[in-house]
Parts: C-alpha cells; structure tokens; sequence
C-alpha cells in the first residue's frame, strides 16, 4: 500500500488512515498517507476545507 499523498510504501511507516462515514453509518476507507505531513498537504491541495470553516464577522460594537 503507499501514500495517497507521496506515493511512498507505507510499510516502512505508522501510517494515518483516513475513514468517511457512509450514508448507512458505516465507515469507507478514505485514504493512507505516510505521516500528518502528507495528509495536511493533501487536504490543503485539494482544498479539502475550503468553504467549510466558521467564519466570524463582528458586531457593529466591534464585539
């Protein structure tokens, strides 16, 4: 198996797997990367968050 992200052969690694939740409830296989390293610069190349954070905007108060 390799990195989702590098290509790099997991087995020399402990690797982070990736689950999504299925419209049953059940968990899918998403993903295996090698470290925290390649699955950060995976989300953010495929803009993973993009429109999905919080946004705050302040008061009129500044509060």
């Amino acid at each position: 198996m390799e990195c989702q992200y590098c290509g790099t052969d997991l087995a020399r690694y402990d690797p982070v797997f990736v689950e999504e939740t299925g419209a049953d409830g059940g968990r899918i296989e998403a993903g295996a990367f090698c470290n925290y390293a390649c699955l950060a610069a995976h989300i953010d190349d495929a803009g993973l968050t993009d429109g999905d954070a919080c946004e705050w905007s302040p008061g009129a108060d500044g509060a």
